[in-house]
């Protein structure tokens, strides 16, 4: 028997077990045979099915939540092995860069020219996402480390993302489920939003005072703090009709494990962007 037939039977029976105490009292009460001890008795019968429907529909709750967590966990775990995965090939190649620049001498005579050829060959070496990638390894909570990871590699090629870590003993009272759930809708938002010409897109993880703080910033053009002011309306979307709901649901969710989610317009490098900050 399914999850959903069994509770929907319990319910059932919960429900026609009070309907049939109650009509059994009015029915001896016609009758003239209701004494006190007969209406304590199935007055304290009724309590205990309520009391048993409410019981199993909290354990149910829990449940509930969880099993998203444990589908949270087996959803992102993989992407935390392929990660550990990606950092040890990583850091094989790394010792064979590191080999290349330090036999460079053995080449180039010159100081000058050994030099430029060492800092040209480092540059091209891309380190910065390597530790981007470290960064996250580092991370207390492993499921968003990664799901983190996840929503970097798959990001479209023609975004930057830059990812910082300012704290890696990651501390909050909400559920990894539901924080995977606002971060995603951020970061997803963020993607969907940039172009070719406007591509940059920052991810900024930190905690404090056992409270998450997270901002995602992306690059804008003619953004205003009317559009702004109409984000998180239920409905309201920039993408087409049937959309809105993320943010709404997000903020929501927020503030229901007593945190926020804000908005504002910040300019870097006279570039314009628009920040969403989540603080947990």
């Amino acid at each position: 028997m399914s999850d959903k037939v069994r509770r929907g039977s319990y319910r059932f029976f919960c429900i026609v077990g009070v309907v049939v105490s109650a009509g059994l009292i009015l029915e001896m009460q016609r009758a003239g045979q209701m004494d006190i001890k007969v209406a304590v008795i199935f007055v304290l019968l009724g309590i205990l099915i309520l009391w048993g429907f409410f019981e199993w529909q909290q354990n149910s709750l829990v449940i509930k939540r969880q099993g998203n967590e444990l589908k949270t966990y087996r959803m992102y775990i993989q992407p935390l092995e392929e990660l550990t995965k990606e950092i040890r090939a990583r850091q094989h190649e790394f010792d064979n860069h590191l080999n290349a620049v330090l036999n460079m001498h053995v080449t180039i005579d010159k100081y000058d020219e050994l030099v430029r050829a060492q800092s040209e060959y480092i540059q091209d070496m891309y380190i910065g996402d390597s530790r981007q990638l470290i960064a996250l390894l580092k991370i207390s909570d492993k499921i968003l480390a990664g799901f983190l990871y996840s929503k970097v590699v798959a990001s479209p090629g023609f975004i930057n993302v830059n990812l910082q870590v300012r704290n890696f003993e990651i501390i909050s009272n909400i559920s990894e489920h539901n924080l995977i759930e606002i971060i995603g809708t951020l970061v997803d938002n963020a993607f969907e939003a940039c172009t070719k010409e406007m591509n940059n897109v920052d991810l900024i993880l930190d905690s404090e005072d056992n409270k998450i703080y997270f901002e995602v910033r992306n690059q804008v053009k003619d953004m205003n703090y009317s559009k702004m002011s109409k984000f998180f309306q239920k409905g309201y979307s920039t993408k087409g009709t049937k959309r809105g709901l993320g943010l709404n649901n997000a903020k929501r969710i927020a503030k229901k494990h007593g945190g926020d989610i804000t908005v504002e317009l910040i300019y870097i490098e006279n570039k314009e962007y628009i920040s969403f900050k989540v603080e947990i």
